[in-house]
């Protein structure tokens, strides 16, 4: 029995990785605010590291990160990267707990409309996508998706430099290069898996393609922890959270589809079903982000 043909097993670490991520993020937003409250706006990302419950979220996530590649080795990208939904509901309710609150019934909404799309999206995910060795061409395909998206998001930024920026740009832009993380640890998992199965181990061409691909983690999942902390300096925890468990396995998803063809024998109705399916879980990120938003966190 190969690893790939345990897919019970990756959704069961998916979900303990989307238990990580929750309190996770919730720790690291704690930190971030915190430290804004000392320095206010003008703090140095650098001085999170001297704060121990910041610190203690980034170990957290380090453990979701690897809790997901496990995840991953067992069950397609389609399958599992969605299930990270669950952390969104897990913030919630650990953030209404501590504040001995309950949630607005708006930001209930939101949350149940992410939840169902998601939740869509996984059965539909489950009945008919398929794994396949990753080759050459769509290794580099993913590779140059990330260097456009790279370029896209320069310009952006650059653009916008010294004009008011939407706070939920942030958490998008957290969850593309997370996205991109999940994608590319993907292709290497299944690479390795190839190798392995092949006993074929020499340096070549191929190989040098995978290392690209470690690389290209390493940039993207900078750049998502980056865009995640700005994205909690002007937005509550449930937010990020949003973002990095609809945003990112829509993304993931959208490759999984295009590049990796892991829905190449989905028939027409399921491809609807997915494109009705992530929208509505992308309409409940942004109506999550207006019910959480106060008007001083409109934009930083």
């Amino acid at each position: 029995m190969t690893p790939a043909s345990m897919p019970l097993l990756g959704i069961a670490l998916a979900i303990v990785s989307a238990a990580a991520l929750a309190i996770g993020n919730l720790l690291q937003g704690r930190g971030v605010q915190d430290m804004l409250a000392r320095n206010g706006r003008g703090s140095k990302p650098l001085g999170l590291v001297s704060s121990r419950v910041w610190l203690a979220g980034a170990v957290l996530l380090g453990v979701a990160i690897l809790l997901q590649m496990g995840s991953l080795a067992f069950a397609p990208l389609m399958v599992v990267q969605p299930l990270g939904v669950t952390a969104l509901v897990l913030t919630t309710v650990i953030t209404a707990v501590i504040a001995k609150r309950m949630p607005s019934a708006a930001v209930i909404r939101a949350i149940v409309v992410c939840v169902i799309g998601v939740a869509a999206f996984v059965t539909i995910a489950a009945l008919v996508s398929t794994q396949h060795a990753i080759t050459d061409v769509q290794l580099i395909a993913v590779l140059v998706v990330l260097g456009c998206v790279l370029l896209a998001t320069g310009i952006v930024l650059v653009a916008g430099r010294g004009r008011p920026v939407p706070a939920v740009l942030w958490v998008l832009l957290g969850g593309v290069y997370s996205a991109f993380v999940a994608t590319l640890g993907k292709t290497v998992i299944l690479r390795i898996q190839t190798a392995l199965t092949g006993r074929d181990f020499s340096f070549d061409a191929t190989n040098l393609l995978t290392i690209g691909c470690i690389v290209g983690i390493g940039v993207a999942g900078a750049l998502s922890v980056y865009f995640v902390q700005r994205a909690h300096a002007s937005n509550r925890p449930e937010v990020v959270v949003a973002g990095l468990t609809v945003v990112d396995p829509t993304v993931a998803v959208i490759l999984g589809i295009t590049i990796l063809g892991e829905a190449s024998t989905a028939p027409a109705w399921a491809m609807v079903g997915f494109v009705v399916a992530g929208g509505v879980a992308m309409a409940g990120v942004f109506a999550l982000s207006r019910a959480e938003r106060s008007p001083a966190e409109e934009t930083v």
